[in-house]
């Protein structure tokens, strides 16, 4: 594919909100410093707003942790840089989230606090869409407990 041409195919002037060089959604959310800014409000949220309250008691009390790990998955997930591989092998998700209850309600509060933070963060809304989607789906996959 011509480095000039959008993965859809599409010239700017056929999709507005996709820049013409975002290859993957990496560069389509504006590389690492926006994926920081995503990860970084996502937990602030969860601090913030009391809906969200069973999702943080779920991540104890130090969430400097989760913030730097969420932030690598994201980046190579999203097309950019394997910090995460690179640093601890296959993500495992189910695997490394089994210790934790997860069920519908905590599901549910983190794909709403993901959503309130790439809506507050610019995340275009093509691409929020998209995302929002792959977060229910992966967040549905992960639930560990019946409620």
């Amino acid at each position: 594919m011509n480095s000039d041409t959008p993965a859809s195919g599409n010239s700017s002037s056929d999709s507005e909100s996709e820049p013409v060089a975002a290859a993957t959604p990496f560069e389509w959310i504006g590389g690492e410093s926006r994926v920081r800014a995503l990860t970084e409000r996502f937990y602030d949220l969860m601090d913030l707003e009391p809906g969200y309250a069973e999702l943080r008691a779920a991540h104890g009390s130090d969430l400097g942790q989760a913030r730097q790990r969420l932030f690598m998955f994201l980046c190579g997930w999203l097309g950019g840089p394997s910090y995460y591989t690179d640093q601890f092998g296959h993500p495992r998700l189910r695997a490394r989230h089994m210790p934790f209850a997860i069920g519908i309600k905590e599901r549910d509060q983190w794909v709403a606090c993901m959503d309130q933070a790439m809506g507050e963060t610019g995340v275009p809304q093509d691409l929020r869409a998209r995302l929002k989607e792959s977060f229910m789906g992966t967040a549905d996959w992960m639930r560990n407990k019946g409620v």
